[in-house]
């Protein structure tokens, strides 16, 4: 036990503040980023998704109308229901208010034909959310894209469910809508759909891959908001024109060119709201472009020399895969080093 003399003792040692002298400035050490933008945050980039999506989803419903909106009501409701239940199953605070689970459930829709039946868009939809998202730690912690995560299972457990040719009562406000999709039909039949058509959006496919205006104008809106990198669609879009330009010279003068790879289908939705998810992309400017550059190339591989039309869902998948690699080949040089 301290005895009081030993106590007298200890105080006597302990020398007095001098307050005359100056003291060393206190050091905060803390992880970057250090400089950050308080106009950027993750919901302000979903609501400019959300914002162009607008063209997209409303080129859908002028063309499939009623089978456009059940598909958006199934593929959002259960993208809701999903992030509460897989949240609330983590104890964790509901994490609706940033918009991810509303972004993930229009881009499945979109992705999806309208003829689907109910229990594909819903199971498509907790599988994003959940298998794509929640499964890794939620949003930011991803590897995968969750949209496309959910659209690739549907598609390999219900394919004769998805084919999106059964349009017989379908009607636009310009033709009846009642053929194969383009890239199925030249896939089958060596039928070349009018660059007119690809462009307006009057012809069969997935609700948001028919019209190549309405995704320019979207993707325009994120590059021009800053909200997605242009890297990755110019990498995308470099790919398909130099291998869709060789394949023009070296393959058979049938009426398919590189213009029809680029409008046909869902390279351009793909290019502006898929590929450039920025969680499953690459971090650096040089990285993005490798990572569009694999994205195109894996797109007219899968399209020139498989039994496989599209090509987008996989080649994005893929590429997520091969992104942590990417960003090791891409790190920046540091200020000052050679």
């Amino acid at each position: 036990m301290t005895t009081e003399k030993q106590l007298n003792m200890q105080d006597s040692q302990v020398k007095p503040i001098d307050e005359t002298r100056p003291t060393a400035p206190v050091i905060h050490v803390s992880p970057s980023p250090h400089l950050a933008q308080s106009t950027t945050s993750t919901r302000r980039m979903m609501v400019d998704v959300l914002v162009a999506l607008v063209p997209v989803v409303a080129m859908s419903l002028f063309v499939f109308r009623g089978y456009a909106l059940f598909q958006l009501a199934v593929c959002l409701g259960g993208s809701l229901a999903a992030e509460l239940l897989f949240v609330k199953m983590r104890g964790r605070p509901s994490t609706l208010k940033d918009f991810s689970a509303i972004v993930t459930g229009i881009i499945l829709a979109m992705s999806l034909p309208g003829t689907a039946p109910w229990y594909v868009g819903l199971i498509a939809a907790f599988v994003a959310v959940g298998i794509g998202k929640i499964i890794f730690g939620g949003l930011g912690m991803n590897l995968f894209n969750p949209a496309m995560v959910g659209r690739a299972f549907v598609m390999i457990s219900f394919a004769g469910a998805l084919a999106a040719s059964g349009f017989e009562d379908v009607r636009s406000a310009v033709d009846a809508v009642s053929q194969a999709t383009p890239m199925n039909a030249y896939k089958m039949n060596g039928v070349v759909a009018p660059l007119a058509h690809l462009f307006w959006g009057t012809t069969n496919g997935s609700l948001g891959e028919t019209s190549a205006l309405a995704c320019l104008l979207g993707g325009l809106y994120l590059i021009v908001r800053r909200t997605v990198s242009w890297e990755i669609p110019a990498g995308l879009l470099l790919a398909v024109l130099v291998i869709g330009g060789v394949a023009d010279l070296a393959g058979p003068a049938d009426g398919w060119t590189v213009l029809h790879h680029i409008l046909g289908g869902s390279l351009l939705f793909g290019a502006f709201f898929i590929a450039t998810d920025p969680v499953t992309s690459p971090l650096t400017p040089r990285g993005k472009f490798i990572f569009g550059l694999g994205v195109g190339m894996l797109i007219m591989l899968l399209r020139l020399f498989s039994g496989y039309p599209e090509g987008v869902m996989f080649a994005v998948l893929l590429m997520n895969a091969v992104t942590p690699l990417i960003n090791r080949w891409a790190i920046p040089v540091p200020f000052g080093e050679q």
